[in-house]
């Protein structure tokens, strides 16, 4: 089976990847601080945090893709706000109640979301994204639905968390392929009157 270490090295994955579309749109609306990007690859989203202002610590298991996302780190000057975890998501010890902002993309961690959703700071805000199984035609992502989202699991897990954005979604994206994607950002509040800020455009 190849590793994500062989992956990586083998470039299968962009090296310098864009963020996530939806938490671009949606950053100026997250409180400010201290962030973690979970399972973060070639760390598309920590990099763009910390172009940001966060403080950002990224995790992953693959040594080649923290070493690929430092280089990005320290190419657009952020490299004194990030740090490089390499460790297996189903075993890391979350702290309770650090982090501004958590991300996640493309990564099923839903046997451990409720730790995740415990290292929120009081209004800290959550975003996930992941494949999601659909009856359509999609070339990205697992190739069965044991790791793809069944139909609003993602929304139904983050009910105890003020929904601020859904949406799942099937699109094609530039180079031609077709995706299913369910994304969420969700805040770790409570209370039956909320603000719900509008994302620039």
């Amino acid at each position: 089976m190849t590793t994500w270490d062989e992956r990586f090295r083998e470039g299968e994955y962009p090296t310098d990847p864009d963020p996530s579309p939806v938490l671009e749109r949606y950053v100026d609306t997250l409180p400010e601080g201290r962030a973690l990007d979970i399972a973060t690859g070639t760390g598309r989203n920590a990099v763009f945090l910390a172009r940001e202002g966060y403080r950002v610590e990224a995790i992953d298991q693959s040594r080649v893709g923290l070493e690929i996302a430092r280089e990005n780190a320290e190419t657009h000057g952020v490299a004194g706000r990030t740090n490089w975890i390499q460790a297996d998501v189903p075993s890391f010890a979350f702290p309770e109640a650090t982090y501004d902002v958590i991300t996640i993309s493309f990564y099923r961690a839903m046997d451990r979301l409720g730790d995740i959703k415990d290292a929120l700071a009081d209004g800290g805000v959550l975003f996930v994204e992941h494949h999601l199984r659909t009856n359509d035609p999609v070339d990205v992502g697992p190739s069965g639905d044991r790791y793809r989202f069944g139909a609003n699991e993602l929304l139904h897990a983050c009910l105890d968390l003020t929904v601020l954005y859904f949406d799942a979604t099937t699109e094609q994206l530039e180079d031609g392929r077709t995706t299913a994607t369910a994304r969420i950002i969700a805040r770790n509040t409570t209370g039956r009157e909320q603000s719900y800020p509008e994302p620039e455009r």
